[in-house]
């Protein structure tokens, strides 16, 4: 059997939000298996003190804007071995109460982005025929939770796109993944103000983005003849 080291090497991973939470615990998680990494966000002081930090590459771009992505593309030498999209936006509000701005935004970034990034490198990957595309998805995609109106939709429509993007993925050499995480402990819980949403799980009850990070990684390094489509993740 290959060690991860072996069945990483020469491999390229870009993983965007890479600066912090599930995205820094991958792409750190992706660097010490042996794996090329770059890390993408939009903040560029931090991406690059993070990427100083774990020894990777750093790319400055909003995923959520399709220029950018494009600009994104055309800087890489090559299309990515794989690419994880866990940058992501998170906000709880009822519904009704929910902002237009918030809503767009939960929808630009958890998945336009993702679809962008697929329109990206998708081809490429195809004219390969080889490539995995992993996105970070959430519980909220699967249970309507209170206060989730706008992260559900988000959500919810990733794991639609997923399962479409599989189906035609599917023979082609390419291999794709969803991985849906409960509450995992990242900087997108700084601003909740937990007294306003009571019952929320603690922060020392929930997972760690290392958990999530090895999920991705035991995706990646399955033999190319299997397809890990879906992990959902919950504390035991």
């Amino acid at each position: 059997m290959q060690s991860l080291a072996e069945v990483l090497e020469g491999r390229h991973a870009l993983v965007t939000g890479g600066s912090r939470g599930i995205g820094r615990a991958t792409a750190a998680a992706l660097a010490a298996a042996g794996a090329r990494v770059t890390i993408v966000a939009r903040g560029e002081k931090t991406l690059a003190r993070c990427a100083q930090v774990l020894g990777v590459e750093a790319r400055v771009a909003d995923v959520a804007d399709e220029a950018s992505v494009a600009s994104l593309a055309e800087s890489l030498e090559r299309v990515p071995d794989i690419i994880v999209h866990a940058a992501g936006a998170f906000a709880l509000e009822r519904v009704e109460s929910t902002s237009i701005e918030t809503f767009d935004r939960m929808i630009a970034v958890n998945l336009r982005a993702a679809f962008l990034l697929m329109r990206a490198f998708i081809p490429g990957m195809r004219e390969r025929d080889s490539g995995h595309f992993l996105s970070i998805g959430s519980i909220a995609g699967r249970v309507p939770l209170p206060g989730n109106g706008a992260y559900a939709a988000s959500k919810f429509g990733l794991r639609g796109l997923h399962a479409v993007l599989n189906t035609e993925l599917r023979g082609s050499g390419v291999r794709a993944t969803l991985v849906e995480p409960a509450a995992t402990d990242t900087p997108l819980w700084d601003a909740v103000d937990r007294e306003a949403h009571p019952g929320l799980p603690e922060r020392a009850e929930m997972m760690q983005a290392e958990a999530v990070a090895d999920a991705v990684l035991y995706a990646v390094t399955q033999p190319a003849a299997v397809a890990v489509r879906n992990i959902i993740l919950e504390r035991s």
